[in-house]
């Protein structure tokens, strides 16, 4: 059955100084005692009520490791309002937070010789890769090895962080958020994405069933749960609209197609999904469509940020939410315009990126910079 999309989302917002000050806070995990700047970015986060949402990317990815509890709770300390894990799945079937299956470029499996022969090539997605993946590991095996920075030419601060942080389990995650909206005095709600289903099904290790016993299991399955579920393929989330009573979200990308129907010879892209029809069929079984940043506002030919298409409309005339997808500082990431030089790893105007699409009347956004998103979202009042 459709979930009907509350309008309840609120938002944290801190001072800048506050959130510069969150930023400089050590993530220790397990930590139980709130500092005094943050305990101003939440005295100050109560103070805002509105419906913008801000999604800690991976966490808090531009400042660590992505996908450890230390970026989670760096992301929620900063005010973002949900923290994203991403879903794969162990060979034991426990859920645990990764990019994608291949965990080469995110742990340090390279350096354990005892997980040499685990190097495989496999088809993800129709396309062979090479690496290590998680469904050939057990959680005991998994917890052996230590994340790092996937982007260490760009982000070359995080790699400080390298060999600190396990990687976590979905109900570590969820255990993390239920600490720290206790000690943060405000709820911070999680927006899982099931990373790869078709994959995973094809390999008898779906990805779902766990995802909906753990969310009944933590009493999360309710419509009033802050809690986002989300999917780059359209078939899980049709499956789950009827085991689960969060909200859904259709993700979509500037190119190709969801898996799903590319295995079952369905000729639709993602370009027709974000149309004014394919939109409306979203809404049957959504409730929020979640699109590559470009396809709200293209560049033009000069690298620069163009004009709005007509998505936020169309998707709000369907009833959908917009949280469009990914808002970084660096300036390999931002329109020409928003670059501050042509260094890549130096900060750009994300502020002033993000001015643009809330002009554009987005709902939210995800962000590896919760800091900057929940500061601008503060001065947009």
């Amino acid at each position: 059955m459709r979930t009907v999309l509350p309008r309840r989302f609120i938002p944290a917002t801190a001072s800048a100084l506050a959130v510069a000050a969150a930023v400089l806070v050590p993530q220790v995990s397990g930590s139980s005692h709130e500092s005094a700047p943050n305990a101003a970015a939440s005295a100050a986060a109560a103070t805002k009520h509105d419906d913008f949402v801000v999604v800690g990317h991976r966490g808090a990815s531009g400042y660590r490791p992505e996908h450890t509890l230390a970026s989670y709770e760096l992301a929620a300390r900063m005010g973002a309002d949900y923290i994203e894990p991403d879903l794969v799945t162990t060979k034991d079937r426990v859920l645990v937070a990764r990019h994608e299956p291949e965990i080469g470029g995110t742990t340090d499996v390279a350096a354990h010789p005892e997980f040499a022969a685990r190097k495989k090539t496999k088809i993800l997605d129709g396309a062979p890769l090479t690496g290590w993946f998680t469904e050939d590991f057990t959680l005991r095996e998994l917890k052996t090895l230590r994340a790092k920075e996937r982007i260490p030419a760009i982000r070359q601060q995080n790699t400080v962080f390298d060999g600190r942080y396990q990687v976590p389990t979905l109900q570590e995650v969820i255990d993390l958020t239920k600490r720290l909206s206790r000690e943060l005095d405000r709820q911070i709600g999680i927006y899982p994405e099931t990373k790869h289903p078709t994959y995973f099904q094809q390999q008898g290790l779906a990805l779902e069933p766990a995802l909906v016993k753990t969310l009944n299991r933590n009493g999360l399955n309710r419509p009033d749960a802050k809690v986002f579920v989300q999917s780059f393929e359209v078939s899980n989330l049709q499956a789950l609209d009827k085991d689960l009573r969060v909200p859904l979200v259709q993700l979509t990308s500037s190119s190709g197609a969801p898996y799903d129907f590319v295995v079952r010879g369905d000729t639709r892209t993602y370009a027709d999904i974000v149309s004014a029809n394919g939109l409306r069929e979203v809404s049957t079984y959504a409730d929020g469509v979640g699109p590559s940043k470009d396809q709200v506002i293209p560049l033009d030919a000069t690298g620069k940020l163009g004009t709005p298409t007509a998505l936020v409309r169309d998707a709000h005339r369907a009833g959908l939410v917009v949280h469009p997808y990914t808002f970084r500082v660096e300036n390999s990431f931002l329109p020409v315009n928003f670059r501050s030089s042509a260094v890549p790893d130096d900060s750009g105007n994300l502020f002033g990126e993000i001015e643009a699409y809330r002009k554009a009347g987005i709902d939210g956004l995800f962000s590896d910079n919760a800091d900057i998103a929940v500061a601008a979202d503060a001065e947009a009042g």
